[in-house]
């Protein structure tokens, strides 16, 4: 049966709210498992209470977005599973398709949904295409295809790691297919709760940086990839000084941010920056 061959795998950050959402449009005869990054207790005990296919893992701290998704990974049984975030919402022919799909092409190692985004949005895709890379809100992972190369490089916190993560399949010879048939609508950028905003924006721009920075010395070198990057840093130098200037203080903080990242990527630290939510 289709239910014993596939498990959900969602990494998740204070996502009380948006999650329950996401939980109600997956067919409960679907195992899910679920890392918060958190400590929260409370929110295991009613997620669990009010979706019973639901597994929920408390990391105890705030793993990120490729070591939460490894951590699930590491606990799934079935041949198959679904990386989702979540703020994506799944139609109710998505995993029917997922799998009529992976019998068409049965030595893929990802499968992705053609829309990307959101409900409006219109793929310009008609039917099954080879890629190299896809977006890491919803992948549908062929496990056995993963036993030589692994699953996320776990240095990424968040940002890029879905696009690493394809390279080395590829050179590897697996195969990366996008579905216009595969529907999961997904709200980008809002898997946290709306309160936390501004911190999340805060993050956000501290490890776009620093993922930018790694992603391309891993592939390219240090020295080009420090080539690509110095535009991003000078401009993000003197933004900061600008809104220093005209007290500006949200655009400074942001912008001090993304300055924090790249000079913590370029002199070899690991991506330590978290959110100050608590």
């Amino acid at each position: 049966m289709s239910e014993n061959q596939i498990t959900i795998v969602i990494t998740a950050f204070k996502s009380e709210e948006k999650i329950a959402t996401c939980l109600e449009s997956i067919d409960s005869k679907y195992k899910v498992i679920i890392i918060e990054n958190s400590k929260n207790q409370f929110f295991k005990t009613e997620i669990e209470k009010k979706f019973p296919n639901v597994e929920c893992i408390i990391a105890g701290e705030n793993l990120g977005y490729a070591k939460g998704n490894n951590l699930g990974l590491s606990k799934v049984k079935s041949k198959y599973a679904l990386i989702l975030n979540p703020d994506a919402i799944l139609d109710e022919t998505t995993i029917k398709n997922f799998f009529i799909t992976s019998k068409k092409i049965k030595n893929f190692a990802i499968i992705a949904p053609a829309i990307q985004e959101n409900k409006n949005t219109k793929s310009k895709i008609s039917s099954i295409t080879e890629v190299e890379s896809v977006k890491g809100f919803a992948i549908f992972l062929n496990l056995e295809e993963f036993k030589g190369t692994g699953f996320f490089d776990s240095n990424f916190f968040i940002y890029l790691e879905e696009i690493d993560l394809c390279n080395r399949l590829r050179k590897n010879n697996k195969k990366i297919f996008i579905d216009p048939s595969i529907l999961i609508h997904h709200q980008g950028g809002s898997s946290h709760d709306e309160k936390y905003n501004f911190e999340m924006e805060l993050s956000r721009n501290w490890h776009w940086m620093w993922s930018l920075f790694y992603y391309n010395k891993k592939n390219k070198g240090f020295a080009l990839a420090l080539i690509l990057i110095l535009p991003k840093f000078l401009s993000s130098f003197f933004k900061m000084i600008l809104y220093l200037f005209i007290l500006d203080r949200t655009k400074r903080l942001i912008y001090n941010q993304r300055m924090s990242g790249l000079f913590n990527a370029i002199t070899g630290k690991p991506s330590w920056y978290r959110p100050k939510i608590y």
